[in-house]
């Protein structure tokens, strides 16, 4: 017995140190050129992908486009929301710079201080705040993230930025996309004020983003990986053409394709061993492998479809060419472009290499669990790769509506029960309602008898050298479960394009949570042509108890103008969140809540006063109801 109960206590030791290992995670923080992309996507963040080279550590990438040290830190609640998911002994990686030159090195919020003193609120109110100065600002930033990140009991790891594809003629990547501004930068100050095109030698850092970066490391013993003279080495290695060809996602010189990720996420681990960090879990294995290993494709209604991308790569494999075979079983079907389904797939390779993506997608015809494997065999190597996906059967309820026109005004009808928060904008405004050329053919929308809303920044003007959306500039449309109500949404769509411009582009996202953290960008298209209406749409699974609120936001912008643009605008139509209501008794059983008519409907003023009818504007409606309850909405006419 002795000996039982000494060897039982040793596995379980062995086993509670193997489960606090296990439990260790990655966290990632930066900007797009890290973030996660939607599978209808090209571009690629290079943080969805590290997990393919780490075993035994989960990665969990919150990096978010358009993020700066300073708008990631102070300006959302995207830190915060991290900080929440620390555990002790978990590791942060940060990484930021891109959005962090706004402004062209100069500081936001020095920019804004120098406008608004000398009484030029326009300029001040336009000023993009995300700048940061790199040898000022931007360092105190990355001491937050360092200091804040060990107070949580996690370890810190500063990671310098990727570079951009920006060549010289000789094949060299320009000090601007090596993020050292000091070719062409802006300072201000209130004796001087603002002065651009400042230059300084190449052996002045004062103006250079990666090494302003690295002093902090070295100041605070921190880890410090060099992704910005990794990549630079790996676009050289490639070329103008081939680099812009095989990495990138075809938009710019900035983002990146499955290709360009999956090697930058190796590039970060092959570091990563060389600096100490974390190099016992680092996997640079030649062998094919799979990301994830294991795919939980979520929830979704009954009849509905889900998919989910799969990254395949393999270095050096032997042969060094062949062919590498993708099986599922029966309820998956496989393909590599999300347009032609079947139940196997076969990819060729040469030169010993493979970066692939590949999708699986169910359809859920039951309530229930889904269960299902992918097998993926190359040579006498063979990778079993388990999928669960969950069918939600929705019943009964009363169903909810919530539909915005947006033909001539921001008014919206609601059938059913819920609370409604109006469309609203945040440093953005109503320009006109207007015409647009062309519609979705499956629409059935002619541009000759509709109209949209188009919508522009506060200003009147869209700012230069953006390449992605800003956290604070949005529109927002939302929905909240009334009293004593579940409300099951499983509907979000709207019409989007842009007037004006070829140059238009627009994140479509939704979060349930009060400060948009966490948030699900269903639509982000690579292009949108002038006068083009476009579909976003998602089909989600969010059940929001009473009280709970969901939040749908544009956030526009003109990609990576070289001035000012005046005139364009982002344009918005037939927004709708659909859903059914479920009340909620005290007994604990949940029913379907009966259709109420109100027998009477009252208006009053936002001081209170009573109107004797709807008035233009916003109106505060009481509705009565047959059993004496009483509800109220804010409407606009």
């Amino acid at each position: 017995m002795r000996k039982f109960g000494f060897w039982s206590m040793l596995t379980a030791a062995l086993l509670a140190v193997t489960n606090q290992v296990s439990a260790v995670k990655v966290h990632t923080i930066g900007d797009s050129t890290m973030a996660e992309y939607e599978e209808s996507r090209v571009t690629r963040g290079w943080g969805m992908y590290l997990a393919q080279f780490l075993s035994g550590i989960d990665v969990n990438n919150r990096g978010k486009a358009g993020s700066s040290t300073r708008s990631f830190y102070e300006g959302s609640a995207y830190w915060a929301s991290v900080k929440s998911q620390l555990s002790e002994g978990d590791y942060v990686f940060i990484q930021f710079a891109h959005n962090d030159e706004k402004n062209s090195g100069a500081d936001g919020d020095s920019l804004v201080a120098y406008y608004t003193a000398a009484g030029d609120e326009t300029s001040a109110s336009s000023t993009d705040r995300r700048g940061t100065y790199p040898s000022g600002s931007y360092k105190e930033y990355l001491r937050k993230y360092v200091q804040e990140t060990r107070d949580a009991g996690c370890t810190p790891v500063l990671v310098a930025p990727i570079c951009r594809m920006y060549f010289t003629s000789d094949g060299n990547i320009k000090r601007s996309g090596r993020h050292d501004l000091g070719d062409s930068f802006t300072t201000v100050d209130m004796t001087n004020g603002v002065v651009t095109g400042n230059k300084i030698a190449t052996t002045d850092h004062t103006m250079d983003y990666p090494y302003q970066m690295k002093q902090v490391a070295e100041e605070m013993n921190v880890p410090f990986i060099d992704l910005t003279t990794a990549t630079e080495e790996l676009y050289k290695s490639y070329g103008d053409t081939k680099c812009h060809d095989l990495l990138s996602d075809g938009d710019g010189s900035t983002h990146l394709n499955t290709t360009g990720a999956t090697l930058i996420a190796r590039l970060c681990a092959q570091l990563m061993k060389e600096n100490g960090v974390l190099a016992d879990y680092v996997n640079l294995t030649s062998d094919l492998s799979i990301s994830p290993s294991e795919a939980d494709l979520g929830e979704a209604y009954v009849g509905q479809s889900l998919t989910k991308e799969f990254s395949l790569s393999g270095f050096s494999l032997t042969p060094a060419s062949g062919t590498i075979s993708i099986t599922a079983t029966d309820g998956l079907q496989l393909s590599t472009d999300q347009t032609d389904w079947s139940s196997s797939l076969s990819l060729g390779y040469e030169e010993g290499n493979i970066v692939q993506s590949f999708y699986a997608m169910c359809t859920l015809e039951q309530a229930g669990e889904l269960t299902g494997t992918i097998t993926v065999t190359q040579g006498d190597s063979t990778i079993t790769i388990p999928v669960t996906a969950v069918g939600v059967k929705l019943e009964g309820g009363q169903e909810v509506l919530v539909y915005w026109r947006l033909e001539k005004s921001t008014d919206y009808v609601l059938t059913g029960v819920a609370d409604v928060l109006g469309e609203s904008w945040s440093n953005m405004k109503v320009n006109d309602y207007n015409k647009q050329t062309t519609w979705p053919e499956n629409s059935g929308i002619t541009a000759s008898s509709y109209k949209c809303q188009r919508n522009i920044t506060s200003t009147g003007k869209w700012p230069t050298a953006e390449i992605d959306e800003v956290y604070n500039r949005y529109i927002e449309f939302g929905v909240t479960a009334s009293k004593n109500t579940t409300l099951k949404i499983d509907s979000i769509g709207m019409y989007v394009g842009g007037a004006g411009t070829n140059a238009m582009r627009c994140h479509v996202s939704y979060s349930t949570e009060p400060d948009f953290a966490n948030a699900t960008t269903f639509f982000s298209p690579s292009s949108m042509a002038g006068k083009q209406m476009y579909e976003a749409s998602i089909q989600p699974v969010i059940s929001l108890e009473e009280g709970d609120t969901l939040r749908v936001r544009i956030y526009p912008w003109m990609n990576n103008l070289s001035s000012e643009a005046s005139g364009k605008t982002i344009c918005l139509s037939d927004v709708s969140i659909h859903g059914y209501a479920m009340e909620k008794p005290t007994d604990g059983i949940t029913t379907a809540v009966r259709p109420e008519t109100a027998v009477r409907e009252r208006y009053f003023s936002l001081e209170g006063r009573e109107l004797p009818a709807a008035r233009r504007g916003v109106n505060i409606v009481m509705r009565e109801y047959a059993d004496g309850s009483v509800r109220s909405n804010k409407v606009i006419y």
